[in-house]
């Protein structure tokens, strides 16, 4: 909980202790997760099966409401520690063993049916090596990957299919500008690894003397090092990386 600056005055006091927040209209808050990983070259979306109505039995992506306090003083949870704990929850993944970044807000009028609902989404990379290690969790039953590599919508409830279309053109976005895509290989790749990365989240090939070149130059920026050992490949070993800031 943020911490107020300054005693509040006397008149600020007052005010404060008659507010009825009761009488004016207020939207509940939840968390959306838009969880990706990489397998087998197909970029793959996380998701959870409803218990409950509505649209009880249909696939959706996880999270939960936001838990707010009883009172002025004690007001529950902020928005980043909900989606991390329901990302924890949900999945049974360690807290901060996955990339975690808040995407967007959803807030159109009838997103729920059951009554005003802003959502706050996110999307969290999980690497190949944690992805088999996913446990539903949680009020969850059941999780399943589902396949998203061809940018087709997944058929989720709620407007989650909106909030997946958004996260996937984030990510398109943001590989070519950021250093994401080390989020979805293992702790060691070789070049080829990390390219396949980039030509499955994109949906394209990449050229691979142009995406050489790239490479070298994270490793002259200090980004990317060697590291011990080699991969076998169908032509000969190959050597491995790791991200710097992983060290």
């Amino acid at each position: 909980m943020a911490e107020r600056r300054g005693k509040p005055s006397d008149e600020e006091t007052a005010f404060l202790e008659s507010y009825r927040p009761g009488d004016f209209p207020r939207p509940s808050v939840a968390v959306d997760l838009v969880v990706l990983t990489i397998e087998d070259c197909d970029l793959r979306l996380l998701t959870v099966q409803r218990n409950e109505h509505p649209f009880k039995g249909k696939w959706a992506l996880p999270g939960g409401f936001l838990r707010v306090g009883p009172s002025r003083t004690d007001q529950g949870e902020g928005v980043d520690e909900a989606a991390r704990r329901e990302l924890h929850e949900e999945t049974g993944l360690p807290e901060g063993s996955v990339f975690l970044e808040q995407l967007r807000t959803f807030g159109a009028p009838q997103r729920d049916p059951r009554m005003r609902v802003v959502s706050v989404a996110y999307y969290a990379l999980v690497r190949p090596t944690l992805a088999p290690l996913v446990r539903p969790g949680g009020d969850v039953r059941k999780v399943r990957w589902q396949s998203v590599s061809d940018g087709s919508p997944p058929g989720l409830a709620f407007d989650h299919d909106e909030i997946v279309r958004v996260a996937l053109a984030r990510i398109r976005d943001e590989i070519d500008r950021s250093h994401i895509a080390f989020e979805l290989v293992p702790d060691t790749f070789t070049i080829q690894q990390l390219r396949a990365v980039h030509e499955v989240v994109k949906g394209s090939p990449i050229d691979p003397g142009n995406f050489r070149k790239r490479f070298l130059r994270m490793i002259d920026d200090g980004i990317l090092e060697q590291s011990r050992g080699k991969r076998l490949t169908a032509s000969k070993p190959a050597q491995v990386y790791r991200f710097r800031a992983r060290g």
